[in-house]
């Protein structure tokens, strides 16, 4: 049986498989430990409970996102990379899993909780690490605000998807070229018949 790390890691990855066949209310302890190949004595020694261990999974998950997240030289090719990334892993079971967790918490104060705190944690999206990037490179002023650029990104992400168009080159394009850049370089393209 694996010790430690990878221990670890098999229960968060276990977690999130879970969450996406079965969502929140029907995922387990019992189930997360019989995935992984752990005991719930171990799960337990490390989270109290099903909403500190969702959260521990999905904030793995988005670590790992963050690490991979290519430097292309330059803030527009590294914006379409990162947003390129998110939305390959957007498929149908990460969509179940997250609005299960949308629906579970709203009856589930500890979830919420949880997930606020997920949410509301930048060093667990791409956009800190490429504005600081850019920044570097003189690319963007250095109060280039990544925060704003994850909610803009972000809530068209989610709206897209609700609508059920698809997330494709064509998109995320027009949301870096027209959103993006202007927002974070702060400069806007020419409007004909605008001083």
């Amino acid at each position: 049986m694996a010790r430690g790390p990878v221990r670890e890691q098999a229960i968060l990855n276990a977690t999130i498989e879970l969450l996406g066949e079965v969502g929140y209310a029907a995922l387990t302890m019992d189930a997360v430990a019989q995935r992984a190949r752990a005991s719930k004595m171990t799960i337990y020694r490390h989270w109290r409970g099903k909403p500190e261990l969702v959260k521990a999974a999905l904030d793995a998950r988005d670590a790992v996102s963050v690490a991979a997240v290519p430097d292309t030289g330059t803030l527009r090719d590294d914006l379409l990379a990162a947003l390129g990334m998110l939305c390959a892993q957007a498929d149908e079971r990460y969509v179940t899993m997250m609005t299960g967790l949308v629906h579970a918490m709203r009856v589930d104060a500890d979830l919420a909780a949880a997930l606020r705190s997920h949410v509301a944690d930048e060093d667990l999206g791409p956009f800190r690490t490429i504005v600081e990037r850019a920044a570097a490179r003189g690319e963007v002023p250095v109060d280039a605000s990544p925060e704003r650029a994850h909610q803009v990104a972000e809530g068209q992400l989610i709206r897209r998807m609700i609508l059920g168009r698809p997330l494709d080159h064509n998109f995320l394009t027009d949301m870096v070229d027209n959103l993006l850049m202007p927002l974070l370089t702060r400069t806007f393209p020419d409007i004909p018949g605008h001083a």
